[in-house]
């Protein structure tokens, strides 16, 4: 399994290789205005492909029934290793990943952001949190990926595939940490690790309740932090 995972790494390694690359090509020839900018934001680009390939490349696994044994082998050793006694910390902690949560504080935020005239960053905010719940309501449908039945679990709506608590937390948190970096950028490296760790707090705690698949968390992730670094790289790309 380790060997796999390491094969898999080094592919993804390589297709967001060829892409940036390509990328690089294309714009020596036909766009060459925008070779400065590019090449300043050069990591946000590659985060973005990152991102991009990681959640087709693990979608892809889920709908061609490749990441059943995976999937199961992780739930039951995290099912076996965290005591019952924890599941009320985590049912308090997946309680910030809801719709009842995120929605009212990304619209506080939003609107405290308008007050100060940072409209750009409210819009940053607000349309990261919309597209990932968007995508979360797409993507259950279009999947219906059944979810874990290994042990009792408490009922939640729609389909497993992808964690819809993740999804949004991981846009709202990556979000907060880019207009927090735009409006004063060296605060930026003291507001990623708490969104970071949020990210991978609610994402755990899904785990351990039961209620989704590791790659269901996984692709989750990769695509709530793809949405809103797309964004922002873009914004960046047309003020350069």
């Amino acid at each position: 399994m380790i060997l796999e995972a390491l094969e898999q790494a080094v592919t993804l390694a390589l297709i967001v290789a060829c892409f940036y690359l390509a990328l690089i090509v294309y714009v020596r020839h036909w766009q060459t205005a925008w070779a400065g900018p590019m090449e300043k934001h050069r990591l946000s680009i590659l985060c973005v492909m990152v991102f991009a390939v990681s959640a087709a490349k693990v979608s892809e696994d889920v709908l061609g029934n490749e990441s059943g044994p995976f999937d199961e082998a992780l739930l039951m050793f995290i099912h076996s290793h965290i005591p019952p006694s924890a599941n009320r910390i985590f049912e308090i902690i997946t309680m910030t990943g809801s719709s009842a949560f995120l929605f009212p504080l990304t619209g506080a935020a939003s609107a405290a952001l308008l007050l100060r005239r940072h409209r750009v960053e409210a819009l940053l905010l607000a349309a990261s949190v919309a597209s990932g719940a968007i995508a979360v309501y797409i993507i259950k449908t279009a999947v219906g990926r059944a979810r874990p039945t290994l042990w009792n679990t408490d009922w939640y709506w729609g389909s497993s595939f992808p964690s819809g608590h993740t999804l949004v937390v991981t846009a709202f948190a990556t979000a907060a940490s880019l207009c927090i970096g735009r409006i004063c950028p060296p605060a930026y490296r003291f507001a990623l690790p708490p969104a970071l760790l949020w990210i991978a707090l609610v994402g755990l705690s899904r785990l351990v309740l039961g209620v989704h698949w590791p790659t269901d968390v996984l692709t989750a992730a990769c695509i709530g932090a793809f949405l809103p670094l797309a964004m922002n790289t873009a914004l960046a790309l047309r003020r350069a």
